[in-house]
């Protein structure tokens, strides 16, 4: 799932590429992508997009019309990727979704796999797109204390906390495994079990991994477009299962459950004990969801709940 540095890195690249260009026609191949009845998707052709923004993992798309703002909130999911082309590209095959003619390109929407999750939804009002947050804090905009109430106000397993949208913003597994290295802790310690030193820790890890994979990614992206995956070279942890750590040598060890892995360092962050998946299958049946996509929507679910 494309997660803050990856989001942040589409937000840049379109509003550098994309911003202040009129949308010309819009090509929808896939009926199931679209969530919102009124307004009308159609609506926005011949509007001026002014501006993107990020709303956890969410794109915010900021449009300009003759009757006023309307936005498009776009959430990828796990497999849903952009792409800018030059206008009028095709939608290729079966992954396509949508195509939308902007004055110089096509952006294109791509979606992987049988499994459609990725949604848009469009709206005419900023209050309906605050309707769209699950509520997550986003941790470059608190301090340590306010990171610290948080991830002790559920008790949850780390790796749980990290990636609920309802109290963080933006982070998925793959950053989260490497938040939790940085931190040298496990994943599956309990959030009420952190001592001081380790929430603050745990605060200084998120945003120092956070920055960096943004940073990284800006500059391999350069003047093109974000190459989005779940797997990256110089990734600790995330991915690297067997694989030696880059800071001990040991082999890195992984804990799987339903759709969900998990990547660790033994010798970083559980004193040297391996997590086996058979003795954890408890913990994580009642502390995990099945997968992060469940908590993405389950928390989009609980907001809607509590708007009515």
């Amino acid at each position: 799932m494309p997660e803050l540095p990856d989001i942040e890195n589409y937000v840049e690249a379109l509003n550098r590429d994309v911003a202040g260009q009129r949308l010309e026609n819009i090509r929808l191949r896939s009926v199931f992508l679209v969530r919102s009845v009124e307004p009308p998707i159609r609506s926005l052709v011949g509007a001026k997009l002014t501006r993107v923004s990020r709303l956890g993992k969410r794109l915010i798309y900021n449009f300009g019309t003759s009757g006023g703002p309307m936005f498009m909130i776009l959430h990828l999911m796990v497999a849903g990727r952009l792409h800018w082309k030059e206008r009028d590209a095709g939608l290729p095959g079966k992954r396509g979704l949508f195509a939308f003619d902007f004055e110089n390109g096509t952006l294109l929407l791509t979606e992987a796999g049988k499994k459609k999750r990725a949604s848009l939804y469009v709206v005419d009002t900023e209050a309906d797109v605050r309707l769209h947050d699950p509520g997550g804090l986003e941790v470059f905009d608190i301090d340590a204390e306010a990171f610290s109430d948080r991830v002790v106000s559920k008790n949850h397993t780390l790796k749980r906390a990290l990636t609920d949208p309802r109290l963080f913003s933006g982070i998925g597994g793959a950053y989260a495994d490497e938040i939790l290295h940085t931190a040298r802790l496990s994943p599956v310690k309990w959030t009420n079990r952190l001592t001081e030193e380790e929430r603050q820790r745990l605060y200084e890890s998120c945003r120092s991994v956070l920055q960096q994979w943004t940073e990284r990614i800006r500059r391999e992206t350069a003047d093109g477009w974000p190459k989005v995956t779940a797997f990256r070279d110089g990734m600790a942890v995330h991915g690297q299962f067997g694989k030696p750590c880059p800071d001990c040598g040991s082999p890195v060890q992984r804990i799987v459950y339903a759709d969900n892995e998990t990547n660790y360092c033994a010798t970083c962050q559980t004193g040297g004990k391996v997590l086996a998946d058979r003795s954890l299958s408890r913990l994580l049946k009642d502390d995990w969801p099945r997968s992060i996509e469940d908590l993405e929507e389950r928390g989009l679910a609980d907001r809607g709940t509590a708007a009515r």
